[in-house]
């Protein structure tokens, strides 16, 4: 099936309050979320778009006002949220590691939901960002014609719920950060496309978040892997449904030309929170061909092969002293499914004044650690000398090392000139974790 040229695509979801909470050297942000990233995709890339929105009435005219501004053709209140005023917190909003969201009172949260039997059945291509509202209200609101998409985040606990719509789904997309990824597909992608195959959907599209995408052809089991280009993340907050829109938006005659659009809209959306300036630099990019995106290159490293390579963390991991940023740099590797190996943990922690017979073996099983894994992720707090030498000793045999360096206390040419890359920032260390391993996972296994 093919969108019919210059027919809107109709976006189904809730109308969230965003309210990103401040930290050092980043201010407040408040802005209208949920589904208006999705328009906000397809405002900038000029492709028409109506919305049917779940929201509380004291943000209805509002976001009926802001959406026909930025290009929505029509509006349609599908649903109240009553009970709770749909403001989410969001802690991390460059998604170091897990985003913290935090939806006010959503134990009091429910939908009332209106009749709109006939608003909804002229269209033919919609997707849906499941919410709190039941799915099961949408089958009948539209004609035998349409199809579907579906981007799954939290709300949607088993694709058995998407049963009812079998015969009329596009494409199912969902992100490594989904609950509903790690239930299915985070031990093995192969399951995972087996029960969306199971369903008769076109495609599935797995965003990986800094690691790419990529795109299952589950009519020709073709499989398009799509990189991530990586630069300083202003927000990530609603680039993956950005992502979703756009390439539901684009696609003519081909998922994946209209997937490689959608990456390309995303990644200019993570780099600012202003539409306008979105926008510019979006329509510059689709300037380009897809063909001409393809040739930009970019990061591939695939969830299920990131264990593959194991990570040493050079780091004084001692459970003595205070090290909040070696915790969090920890949290954040995990939660990219990196495998991390800890030699303080692995190894053991040495109690004071150890004999020399236990240093001299601590030393031989942390070198040998050392030497197994594949990439060298450092934060040498207070100059500490073990973290220092480990560093050293990768360096001169080429493997890569990242240094993150919170404090700052470590910037010296040695240090510098031999990590490649050095910051004291973790999303940019990430970044260039990232970068790294997508080198190794291109090379010949």
């Amino acid at each position: 099936m093919t969108v019919p040229v210059g027919r809107p695509v109709l976006l189904v979801g809730e109308i969230i309050v965003d309210f990103t909470t401040a930290k050092k050297d980043i201010d407040c942000k408040l802005r209208l979320g949920g589904i208006v990233h999705a328009a906000r995709g397809l405002w900038a890339c000029d492709l028409p778009y109506s919305v049917a929105a779940v929201v509380p009435r004291y943000l209805v005219s509002q976001a009926k006002a802001y959406l026909q501004a930025h290009g929505c053709t029509e509006f349609i209140w599908l649903g109240e949220v009553v009970g709770a005023p749909n403001v989410i917190i969001i802690g991390d909003p460059t998604e170091v590691t897990d985003q913290g969201y935090e939806d006010i009172l959503r134990n009091e949260k429910f939908v009332s939901v209106f009749d709109v039997h006939g608003t909804l059945s002229s269209y033919t291509e919609v997707l849906v960002f499941p919410g709190i509202f039941d799915l099961s209200i949408l089958i009948d609101l539209f004609d035998e014609g349409v199809r579907i998409s579906f981007d799954i985040a939290y709300d949607v606990d088993d694709f058995g719920k998407l049963q009812q719509f079998k015969g009329h789904l596009g494409a199912i997309i969902i992100s490594t950060s989904s609950p509903l990824f790690l239930k299915y597909g985070a031990n093995s992608v192969e399951l995972l496309v087996d029960r969306i195959r199971q369903l008769d959907a076109d495609i599935l599209l797995l965003k990986e978040n800094r690691g790419g995408s990529r795109l299952f052809d589950l009519r020709t089991g073709s499989v398009e892997n799509i990189p991530a280009t990586l630069s300083k993340t202003v927000n990530s907050v609603g680039v993956g449904d950005v992502y979703s829109a756009v390439m539901v938006g684009a696609n003519k005659d081909s998922w994946v030309d209209a997937a490689w659009r959608g990456a390309s809209a995303a990644t200019i959306y993570s780099k600012t929170t202003f539409p306008d300036d979105f926008r510019r630099d979006t329509r510059r990019q689709l300037a380009l061909s897809v063909d001409e995106l393809r040739s930009l290159n970019g990061t591939i490293v695939p969830w299920h092969d990131r264990q593959r390579y194991s990570i040493y963390l050079a780091a004084p991991d001692f459970s003595y002293l205070h090290k909040p940023e070696v915790d969090l740099a920890i949290s954040a590797l995990e939660y990219h499914n990196f495998l991390v190996r800890r030699p303080v943990i692995e190894n053991g922690e040495l109690p004071p004044e150890s004999n020399d017979t236990t240093l001299r073996k601590t030393y031989a099983a942390d070198v040998r650690l050392l030497e197994e894994c594949s990439i060298v992720f450092a934060i040498p707090l207070e100059r500490d000398p073990g973290t220092l030498i480990e560093m050293g000793m990768a360096m001169a045999v080429g493997k890569p090392v990242v240094t993150f360096d919170p404090r700052r206390q470590n910037g010296n040419t040695m240090v510098i000139g031999g990590s490649i890359s050095y910051s004291d920032d973790l999303d940019v260390s990430l970044n260039a974790l990232f970068a790294a391993m997508s080198g190794l996972c291109r090379e010949p296994r």
